[in-house]
């Protein structure tokens, strides 16, 4: 089983690189860095939070380990 504070920051850095790629795509769809960044920092925050959550519930299920 996986520690916590490892899950934690596998959630972080994936969730820092989606925030940079959301970031670029929505400040040139958007035309405005702010919006796009704006947006992306709360897509990032739900999808972190999601994902930790996620882990936490995985690594309670025994199915697939050896």
């Amino acid at each position: 089983m996986e520690k916590k504070t490892r899950m934690l920051m596998k959630a972080i850095t994936w969730q820092l690189i989606g925030f940079a790629v959301m970031s670029v795509i929505n400040v040139l769809y958007m035309g405005d860095w702010r919006a796009g960044v704006g947006l992306s920092g709360m897509l990032t925050l739900i999808g972190l939070v999601s994902y930790y959550l996620h882990e936490q519930v995985w690594a309670r299920i025994r199915w697939g380990r050896h």
